[in-house]
């Protein structure tokens, strides 16, 4: 209540109101300890945490949001810390990503409802970045986000283990009798030795680099490893950051622009990163009104190699990156290249280029120089057309076999994941290395969620036989720590009527890679008279948020967020009740 800005700002709606409404909001908050002098009009800064400990990768955030105080009270800030649920894959069920839209849902209107000026996010799980994100950017409110970094390397009898691609290939080496089950016990506790999400470049890694390219998070914090007490320092830094944004009035519609998702499309192509970006990605996007469509997830990524030599795509880990130069380095590499608008404003108050002028890149194994590519133009994410996913389907080239980019073969159809389980031990089951696997009803309103089970292992007969890769089919998802052959987010999905539903056992299906195309070669009457045929599953749900769910989620092409919560809803105060 100091001069004519600080009484302008919007928690002062709440702490400098006059009156019965003013002593409520102000003595309640004095229970906790603050004295009078903190609602004197400086920004009141929200602290949203995920930290959970049903959520691994989120359950250190308590310590992290202790540092992001630290950095507000310096900065001259009134810090509030306050809990959003935690979405992490490795636990829920069905899948995270059911819940990814509730989270945005829940991040929007605690952080619409509170006297909040700016907003600290700390995520961990791959899907608690990108809900956090979508919520924040509805609300419009000047906000940062802070990732919790990866995990330590993981070591396993003299080798760097990475978490999930070597569960894969744990499994892989069980069933194939390389690996018995009691060094599989063993090696559980090496593969996760410290707090942090996922250190492969799976989709926690991902987004916590799509982040900071975007501009939303602070330079090179993306790759601390979480026990690192530099992870700490970046939240501090964050914490005295925000309170600046929010002087500055610095919101996420200045930095989440259409040439800033262009940024973040190709940087992910440039690490190897998730295939789950493009869900979040085209989903961030629509709550901001930047068009970003599904064929943009492979035109802009064309001239763009794959720079970052980590799992699954390479052999290195994130604690590797980040000793390497982390994400500054990459972005200073492609720059060098034209490949980013370097113009773009970011949280710093900066831009991209700004940002990255004193970037180093050290060595040239983990992360490579932009004319010494580790994987050249055009391996990054292809996406698929074809009259098996008139609407798009997706497929990671630098996690598959490159022999298998160009493939025909007949299909053998399971109409669930837990149908192609139920069988995949049986040494008597019809496949061969040149059958086509396709899983179906695993997409977002199917399943309901669009879980990770594209991937699904290999059949136990084949890898005893020493096949290591065969081409897969799925309206799901692929965790983004997978790897393989597989072509995903097949839209429409099946559950809807999408053409994956009408495919049959023994049909030839035609994968080509490099013309992006994805063919069912049956005769079109024939599909023609299978579709008078289908019939929609029963529904499941007759209440609950699942209902709501599939109600409304779109289809994977547009992000599988729901249609209501598309666009900017705003930060004006809500009305006061007292």
């Amino acid at each position: 209540m100091t001069d004519g800005h600080r009484t302008s700002r919007r928690s002062q709606a709440w702490f400098g109101a006059q009156g019965r409404s003013g002593m409520i909001y102000r003595s309640w908050m004095r229970n906790q300890g603050f004295g009078h002098e903190v609602f004197d009009g400086r920004p009141v800064i929200g602290i949203a945490t995920s930290a959970s400990e049903l959520a691994p990768c989120n359950a250190h955030l308590t310590r992290v949001a202790e540092a992001v105080k630290r950095g507000v009270w310096q900065a001259g800030g009134l810090p509030l810390q306050f809990p959003t649920m935690a979405t992490g894959e490795t636990l829920m069920r069905p899948t995270a990503m059911l819940y990814r839209n509730l989270m945005a849902m829940e991040v929007e209107e605690l952080i619409r409802a509170n006297p909040l000026d700016g907003v600290v996010l700390l995520s961990g799980c791959d899907k608690t970045t990108p809900a956090m994100l979508m919520g924040a950017a509805s609300v419009d409110l000047p906000a940062v986000m802070v990732t919790g970094g990866p995990m330590l390397n993981g070591k396993y009898r003299g080798q760097d283990v990475g978490s999930g691609t070597h569960v894969w290939k744990f499994e892989e080496d069980l069933k194939a009798g390389r690996m018995t089950q009691e060094e599989c016990f063993f090696a559980e506790g090496c593969m996760a030795r410290s707090n942090g999400h996922c250190m492969t470049m799976g989709t926690a890694s991902t987004m916590a680099c799509v982040a900071e390219a975007l501009g939303m998070q602070l330079p090179g914090s993306a790759a601390w490893p979480a026990v690192d007490s530099r992870r700490m320092e970046t939240a501090q830094a964050a914490g005295r950051r925000i309170v600046g944004m929010v002087e500055e009035e610095l919101r996420p519609s200045r930095i989440l622009t259409r040439e800033a998702f262009e940024n973040a499309v190709r940087v992910n192509a440039a690490i190897g990163g998730s295939t789950n970006a493009v869900i979040h990605l085209t989903a961030l996007a629509g709550r901001v009104g930047v068009e970003l469509s599904l064929s943009d997830f492979d035109d802009l990524v064309r001239a763009v190699p794959t720079l970052v030599n980590l799992m699954p795509s390479g052999k290195y880990l994130m604690e590797d990156f980040c000793y390497a130069g982390g994400l500054p380095a990459v972005l200073a590499e492609l720059l060098k290249g034209e490949l980013l608008h370097g113009d773009r404003i970011t949280v710093t108050g900066r831009t991209l280029a700004d940002n990255t002028e004193h970037a180093e890149r050290v060595g040239s194994d983990v992360i490579t120089p932009l004319d010494a590519p580790f994987q050249p133009a055009g391996t990054g994410i292809a996406v698929l057309r074809g009259n098996l996913c008139p609407d798009g389907a997706v497929i990671k080239q630098s996690a598959a076999s490159p022999h298998l980019l160009t493939h025909r073969g007949p299909a053998r159809v399971f109409d669930s994941p837990e149908a192609y389980h139920e069988v995949v031990d049986d040494p008597e089951l019809d496949v061969d290395e040149n059958t086509v696997v396709v899983i179906r009803n695993a997409g977002p309103k199917g399943y309901p969620g669009m879980p990770e089970v594209s991937n699904v292992p290999l059949p136990a007969k084949l890898l005893k036989a020493g096949v290591k890769d065969m081409v897969r089919v799925c309206d799901g998802r692929m965790s983004g720590t997978g790897y393989g052959t597989v072509v995903l987010h097949v839209a429409p999905e099946a559950a809807v009527g999408g053409p994956l539903a009408l495919v049959c056992d023994g049909d030839p299906v035609v994968l080509d890679v490099p013309n992006r195309t994805l063919h069912l070669d049956v005769d079109g009457a024939e599909l023609a008279r299978r579709r008078q045929m289908w019939r929609a599953a029963a529904k499941q749900y007759a209440g609950g948020y699942t209902w709501l769910y599939t109600q409304h989620v779109e289809q994977a092409d547009r992000g599988a967020d729901f249609g209501f919560l598309r666009g900017r809803r705003g930060h004006e105060v809500p009305r006061d009740s007292h």
